[in-house]
């Protein structure tokens, strides 16, 4: 009997199996929660997916972006053909995220699994939601791109109605968005912006701002860019900038060889500044002509043909030959020298500028090449001109300017008072911001966060003579609507920003 007890007792505090019994009870437990853990990851990797192939199809829109005409479709074909992203364990299976070519004229659309708004504007703080006061009225103003992709069915193998309180669906849906905009922005650049002159285009022939950039004829058109209090197509005031506001400051802007500074399209901040003085004594230090700095490194071009009679380097004044058949430089429109111009309030030329005499009269023993024998329409433009003297075969390697041929006054194309030219950036050339002037209600004086159509690059003809006005061709400008030579200043980057 006493053999029986001791047996029972041995077996009554014997643990050796108490495993298989915890186990027993915690296996449906270790089960559920094994499912539960791969459904997070199959969510997790659905949503992943989800959300890199959105993301990567708001930046293929957003890169689009760039305020001109045509670019809601280009950034609709971009979703459509650029990118292509599969989404894994959804219900359907794998999923293609693409969108499709609605035809790019509606703030907001929906195409394939993608639906999508242009925005002008998004809230600072990523918690507040897009609304339609953040929608573009038009793809000018257009900075950002919301993309959505339709929610998609995901099947649990946990019974996730325990969770989600659905008896009926052990599912639930998963959905991305992303918010991406286009940044483009200029360095180097004159701090000072320019009303577009093609803004109007009722007053200039019907032409806009891209076709004269694109089209030779228009390109010629001589602008007289005028400094006035408003801003109206064709004037010019002056961007916020490092060197500050003072008249020394926007002299020494408009004089120096390389600006410092970077300018976004997307804003820039206007400063207000009338001072005739600087404007004159900044730009004509680019025709060696500005006692300020003459012998500096902010020197002249290193073609200069002017038209100039004499010049004391001591005092800097200067006269010009007022005989056009001996001495004389890029000329100006017929109509700007008759006073009749009639386009963009009178201060626009038809670009019929007198080729042939400024050759006779410049190079008088040479004839007008072939290069430069272009008439009408093909006449080619003062910049043309200038550039073929600098370098008629176009090939930097070989020194063949003829900027150095004498006129018959006795003048050449070569910096006066023996100044060293500026041959690392182009002096004549006139950098500045593109802006929409009429779009902005109230605009005048010191603004922020102005939008810029397009940065733009303008050749000046002629030396400030007795005003602050300045005569100028445009040469090209920034973004598609431009010819890219302005590619080397352009710093575009799309931006992911939810």
């Amino acid at each position: 009997m006493g053999l029986v007890l001791a047996k029972l007792r041995k077996f009554g505090s014997d643990e050796s199996g108490i495993a298989l019994i915890l186990v027993a009870i915690l296996l449906p437990a270790i089960i559920g929660f094994s499912l539960l853990v791969i459904d997070m990851s199959r969510a997790s990797n659905l949503h992943f997916d989800l959300q890199r192939g959105t993301d990567s199809l708001a930046l293929a829109a957003a890169a689009e972006l760039d305020g001109t005409t045509g670019s809601w479709a280009r950034a609709e074909r971009a979703m459509a053909t650029l990118v292509d992203n599969d989404a894994r364990f959804a219900t359907s299976g794998t999923v293609t995220l693409r969108g499709g070519q609605p035809g790019g004229d509606k703030t907001c659309n929906t195409a394939g699994n993608l639906s999508w708004c242009f925005l002008a504007s998004i809230p600072s703080s990523d918690s507040s939601a897009i609304t339609s006061s953040n929608y573009a009225l038009n793809e000018q103003s257009t900075g950002f791109v919301e993309v959505k992709v339709a929610p998609q069915g995901f099947a649990a193998i946990f019974p996730v109605s325990f969770l989600t309180g659905n008896s009926a669906n052990n599912g639930f849906n998963v959905a991305a968005s992303a918010v991406a905009g286009f940044r483009s922005g200029v360095c180097d650049y004159t701090p000072i912006f320019i009303c577009n002159p093609y803004e109007r285009p009722a007053e200039v022939g019907g032409i806009t701002l891209e076709q004269a950039a694109n089209t030779r004829q228009y390109r010629r058109r001589q602008i007289l860019i005028r400094k006035g209090s408003s801003y109206v197509p064709g004037n010019f005031a002056f961007l916020a900038s490092p060197f500050g506001n003072g008249a020394n400051a926007l002299e020494a802007m408009l004089a120096k060889v390389k600006p410092p500074g970077c300018y976004s399209r997307n804003g820039v901040n206007t400063e207000p500044g009338q001072n005739t003085g600087p404007v004159e004594d900044g730009l004509n230090a680019r025709f060696g002509i500005s006692k300020s700095y003459i012998g500096t490194a902010d020197g002249p071009a290193a073609n200069v043909r002017m038209g100039l009679k004499s010049v004391n380097c001591n005092n800097g004044k200067v006269t010009f030959e007022t005989d056009p058949n001996k001495g004389v430089g890029l000329e100006k429109d017929s109509c700007h020298i008759a006073g009749n111009c009639t386009m963009m309030d009178r201060r626009m030329g038809a670009g019929d500028w007198n080729l042939t005499r400024y050759w006779a009269v410049n190079h008088p023993t040479r004839p007008l090449p072939a290069a430069l024998s272009g008439t009408g329409d093909n006449l080619p433009t003062r910049y043309e001109v200038y550039r073929y003297e600098l370098d008629p075969d176009g090939d930097p390697a070989t020194n063949d300017s003829i900027v150095g041929d004498t006129a018959v006054s006795g003048e050449t194309g070569i910096p006066a008072c023996n100044q060293t030219p500026v041959t690392t950036v182009d002096r004549r050339i006139l950098y500045g911001a593109i802006i929409d002037c009429d779009q902005i209600p109230g605009f005048n004086g010191r603004k922020e966060n102005v939008p810029v159509r397009a940065f733009a690059s303008f050749f000046i003809t002629e030396p400030i003579k007795d005003s602050k006005d300045i005569y100028a061709e445009l040469v090209d400008i920034t973004g598609r609507g431009g010819r890219g030579t302005l590619d080397n200043f352009l710093r575009d980057e799309a931006q992911l920003y939810r």
